[in-house]
């Protein structure tokens, strides 16, 4: 018999959708000081951009099949993988919204978490449960419903900054099971310790991006990882020549190994960076959940509707959590940044607690 153990069935009649489709770039509008975006800088690197800059006269002609090869080739040595076990996407949203290809029956989708996987299976029909933890929001396989042939949950998680144990990840596999791991933030963990990316297994996907560490969100770059029948079953139906040139020289140029030295140095910064924000916010008498691995941290609030107002109307913008099942208004996400910047910002939350 098929098991259901805290689990939450939401018809999907009941489902809002907007909320599903609701991130944090709505939120960080012009001239704010943003701390709604997870994204680390303003722009990339400027050794990336001269790599960028460097093809810009290539693009009178298609994306060759060299590049893609390269690409693939790059990105499979950084993960001790092989070229076919790598699918190249335009973005991790390009790769959730491959999954309804994989046909589940019964989509698990853990939460809180990013929502981009629910939304995708449900505009196509996929039936989904949610698996809705609460604090200190720890992973228990055994909540998944057996009979959930796809189970999707991010590593490091997005908004609870929540490390799960790889040993964790693997207890969920079961003959007939995809499991999906968002990977999106890993290369912001030293040393990716939990990360599932450089083990081949048959049932296991790996959704990398590179948005974050390297300040390419409007470039739009990413990769799946996993056994090269599933992602042909993902590619399947997929347009000619769907990434850019530009695209695909930065894959590649991230996957090398001195951008891999130069992205660990950057995890160890985000670290001690991370550490003095939730020292500094902590002690002004924010609650903070921890142990937090992300580039963000997930806060608890009074109020948090009219705070997040009193925070735009002061020039900061911070993520609204209430999107994310599981959370309320009283949640908030807020990137990890500077100590400038969080200076601004508890002088800020605390000028609207006196004001409210």
């Amino acid at each position: 018999m098929a098991r259901h153990v805290g689990c939450e069935v939401v018809s999907a009649d009941r489902i809002d959708l907007a909320e599903l489709r609701h991130h944090g770039d709505v939120e960080a509008r012009p001239g704010l000081l943003d701390f709604a975006v997870n994204v680390q800088g303003s722009a990339p690197p400027e050794w990336l951009r001269a790599r960028l800059a460097a093809r810009l006269d290539d693009l009178g002609r298609y994306p060759s099949a060299e590049d893609v090869l390269a690409a693939r080739v790059a990105v499979a040595a950084r993960h001790g993988r092989r070229p076919d076990e790598v699918l190249l996407l335009a973005g991790a949203a390009e790769g959730f919204a491959m999954l309804p290809r994989l046909t589940p029956r019964l989509a698990a989708v853990l939460h809180p978490s990013f929502t981009e996987p629910e939304l995708a299976l449900r505009d196509a029909g996929v039936a989904v449960t949610r698996v809705v933890l609460a604090p200190p929001y720890v992973l228990d396989p055994a909540r998944v419903p057996d009979d959930a042939d796809l189970v999707v949950l991010g590593n490091p998680t997005n908004p609870t900054s929540v490390l799960h144990p790889a040993d964790t990840l693997r207890a969920l596999l079961r003959p007939g099971r995809i499991v999906v791991v968002d990977e999106a933030f890993a290369d912001a963990v030293p040393g990716e310790p939990e990360s599932l990316a450089g083990e081949p297994m048959p049932d296991v996907l790996v959704l990398r991006s590179l948005t974050k560490t390297w300040a390419l969100a409007g470039l739009r770059c990413g990769y799946f990882l996993g056994a090269p029948d599933v992602l042909a079953r993902l590619a399947h139906g997929r347009p000619h020549w769907p990434l850019g040139t530009l695209q695909l020289e930065a894959i590649a140029a991230t996957a090398e190994p001195d951008a891999v030295a130069a992205s660990h140095a950057h995890a160890e910064q985000l670290t001690r960076d991370r550490a003095a924000m939730v020292d500094r916010l902590t002690t002004a008498g924010i609650a903070v959940h921890t142990p937090a691995s992300g580039p963000f941290l997930l806060l608890h609030v009074r109020d948090g509707a009219l705070l997040r107002k009193h925070l735009a109307d002061s020039g900061i913008a911070v993520r609204r959590a209430d999107t994310f099942p599981g959370l309320d208004t009283d949640h908030l996400r807020v990137a990890v940044r500077g100590s400038a910047e969080v200076d601004r910002l508890i002088a800020a939350m605390r000028a609207a607690e006196g004001m409210g």
